[in-house]
């Protein structure tokens, strides 16, 4: 039972800090990561997207919907294939991505050792 109440724990760091995202930035973990991948890649479609996001499209078709909704990105139509279409940042996006970089993400010892434990416990399933 111990195990359950310290993947609780962690999960509770997980989302308390998605919660103060939300509330600074205005952005859920999944558009945090869409934003830096997009500033890394200059422009992605929706399923390079979906693969780095590690979503299944369906989802993936919910966060680009909202972060193009809080206008942090832009849809760009592909050059030979007008169907395709292609994402990349707003100024906007890069003002939020800016923001976020000055976020002191140091993760406290007590949440280290949260870390540790659940990957002890996880290398014991394999």
């Amino acid at each position: 039972m111990e195990q359950l109440n310290t993947i609780r724990n962690l999960y509770r760091s997980l989302s308390d800090f998605e919660v103060k995202m939300d509330k600074e930035f205005g952005i859920n973990m999944n558009e945090a990561i869409l934003l830096h991948n997009l500033a890394e890649n200059g422009r992605l479609s929706s399923g390079e997207i979906a693969s780095l996001l590690e979503l299944m499209p369906s989802n993936t078709s919910k966060v680009i919907k909202s972060a193009e909704g809080k206008g942090l990105i832009y849809r760009i139509l592909g050059n030979v294939d007008k169907r395709q279409m292609y994402f990349s940042l707003t100024p906007e996006g890069h003002k939020t991505l800016d923001k976020m970089n000055g976020l002191d993400l140091k993760i406290p010892e007590s949440k280290l050792n949260l870390i540790f434990e659940i990957t002890k416990m996880l290398n014991g399933f394999n």
